[in-house]
């Protein structure tokens, strides 16, 4: 892995909402529990040391729908709300890209490289870590930062939601994105700071 802070990487937080604290409701079997703490050990950092920052909100089109406006469930998480000042990106869809200006802005900022966490790993992380990775930007998905749950297959067999995480981060390694892990790439980004 070759990521420096002289990289100006951005860091995307994708839809730490409340609305998947309703477990069963997604699929159950939720994995890596700690994906939270380790997203708010991303985003200290990045606060820190004044990296960019862009919070991104899932709005249904659906008022009364989990995410939608009407529902508790569309408000970021505690531990992960945004500060006053930080970018919010609303949007309505799997990916980050569509229906919103975050490629501008990427852009506008000169900002060549991301790094990507949230929820779910296999919806709207995968989908947002494919365009950011077809669009050119050097991607970085973090395997412990990201999270999702079970789901039923096309013959009513159940998937976990550690299998349905593996999976879609194999998918995306290499081909769209590198996987790292949180610490590993505090540690790079140290590093590369030294240098």
């Amino acid at each position: 892995m070759k990521i420096t802070k002289k990289d100006f990487p951005a860091l995307i937080l994708i839809d730490f909402q409340k609305a998947f604290e309703d477990e069963e409701y997604w699929g159950g079997s939720r994995n890596n529990p700690f994906a939270e703490e380790n997203a708010m050990k991303l985003l200290n950092y990045w606060r820190a040391n004044k990296l960019p920052l862009f919070h991104i909100q899932h709005i249904s089109v659906n008022p009364e729908a989990k995410h939608g406006l009407n529902n508790p469930g569309h408000v970021f998480k505690d531990m992960l709300k945004p500060l006053a000042g930080e970018v919010i990106i609303q949007k309505s869809v799997n990916s980050a890209f569509i229906g919103t200006d975050l490629k501008e802005q990427l852009d506008q900022n000169g900002i060549h490289t991301v790094v990507i966490a949230g929820l779910t790993t296999d919806h709207c992380v995968s989908t947002t870590t494919r365009m950011s990775g077809n669009f050119g930007y050097d991607t970085y998905i973090l395997a412990d930062a990201t999270a999702t749950f079970g789901k039923k297959g096309i013959n009513g067999e159940h998937y976990s939601g550690e299998t349905m995480h593996l999976t879609a981060l194999a998918q995306l390694n290499q081909e769209f994105a590198t996987v790292v892990l949180t610490q590993e790439l505090i540690e790079d980004l140290e590093a590369g700071a030294e240098n």
